[in-house]
């Protein structure tokens, strides 16, 4: 099974001011580096004006994909601080763009890179940092005689449930933490006297925070 995993949630903005300098903060969630390159270059047609448009990216189960770019600040004081970051968070397929509009004051290397940092951190909050887990997704068909003492199970254990469709008998999708799935299908089966019929609909990675999901 997939390891879970620290990202972001979505797409993020934020902004600073620093020393009338102008720092706008983006990141989102990619899966391939084919998308970081087209977030980067998106972020960078939307502020062509800009001084620079700084980027990091991670991508990769193990992180094996970074890259970075100063785009033309001096070496070592905006991409890789970025990149650190990111590290440092423990972060996964994720990119992460910093535009600045120089303000007319100069902030050294040292303030550069806290800059950046500072920068990256207002659009990593915007978009939310999350653990990414992996969900299964479960459909269930079961008489309505059976639906109220498993809906009433399904609530006291806290599962989400969507798509109820009402014909000759009710049908239901469950989400559930994937490692969770065989041990809800016997309860299930328990609960119904194996009265159901059920299928994995999909499996794919999904956001938590503080340990809820979240849309």
């Amino acid at each position: 099974m997939k390891k879970n995993f620290r990202s972001v949630h979505g797409f993020g903005q934020d902004e600073i001011i620093i020393n009338k300098s102008r720092f706008i903060g983006y990141a989102t969630m990619v899966e391939t580096e084919e998308e970081a390159q087209a977030f980067v270059a998106e972020i960078k047609e939307k502020h062509k004006d800009a001084t620079h448009n700084v980027y990091a990216y991670m991508v990769g189960e193990s992180s094996n994909i970074q890259r970075y770019s100063d785009d033309g600040e001096p070496s070592g004081t905006a991409g890789i601080p970025i990149l650190e970051l990111l590290k440092k968070e423990d972060l996964k397929n994720l990119a992460v763009v910093v535009t600045r509009y120089f303000g007319g004051i100069k902030l050294g290397a040292g303030g550069l890179v806290r800059a950046y940092i500072k920068g990256a951190k207002c659009g990593l909050e915007a978009a939310r940092i999350v653990e990414k887990v992996m969900y299964s997704r479960m459909r269930i068909r079961l008489d309505y005689t059976l639906y109220g003492k498993v809906e009433n199970e399904l609530m006291n254990l806290n599962y989400r449930t969507e798509n109820i469709a009402y014909d000759d008998a009710v049908n239901l999708d469950i989400l559930c933490r994937s490692e969770e799935y065989e041990g809800l299908v016997g309860k299930l089966k328990d609960l119904t006297s194996a009265n159901m019929e059920y299928s994995l609909v999909e499996e794919s990675y999904m956001s938590e925070l503080n340990g809820e999901l979240i849309d």
